[in-house]
């Protein structure tokens, strides 16, 4: 295993563990001031989703070069899930919970209406270019492209004023 792939691939894996547990954290609290969750149904398959990239990221790439090219995208790409997670601060979370309050319009929602999906959709991308797996960028962006198909309708149609 290359050094550099070594820590790329545990930043991913310590990131998306940590986001986990605020998620769980804001959900819950959010639950306790009477939020409730939609889409539940499809939420298995994203984490399977997600998961089996992350695997791939691994499997595949652990003895890969790091692209620097793409390795700075990606940090680019990182600034931007800190401007969206503070924006949302509390309201953050890898589910859709609705709540009776004001849509969050400030930050980057300002500017384009999903901006945490849009993220996504450039890291999808972007992780395995990092290693040189362009195959895995290609298959898991078509596959999180019908996800966000599905999740994006659940949640505009969830927050659409009845």
């Amino acid at each position: 295993m290359t050094l550099g792939a070594f820590v790329f691939l545990a930043f991913i894996i310590v990131q998306r563990l940590a986001e986990l547990v605020i998620s769980k954290r804001n959900t819950a609290a959010l639950m306790a001031r009477g939020a409730r969750e939609v889409g539940a149904g499809h939420y298995p398959v994203m984490v399977a989703l997600h998961s089996a990239w992350i695997l791939c990221l691994v499997v595949f790439g652990y003895s890969q070069n790091i692209h620097i090219g793409w390795l700075v995208l990606y940090a680019v790409l990182q600034v931007f899930r800190v401007w969206i997670l503070g924006t949302l601060g509390r309201r953050w979370t890898t589910r859709i919970i609705v709540i009776d309050e004001p849509l969050v319009a400030k930050g980057p929602f300002r500017f384009i209406p999903h901006p945490n999906y849009t993220l996504v959709v450039f890291e999808i991308f972007v992780a395995p270019m990092v290693l040189g797996l362009l195959w895995v960028a290609l298959l898991f962006t078509a596959l999180n492209a019908a996800m966000l198909y599905t999740r994006i309708r659940v949640e505009d149609g969830a927050l659409r004023p009845s």
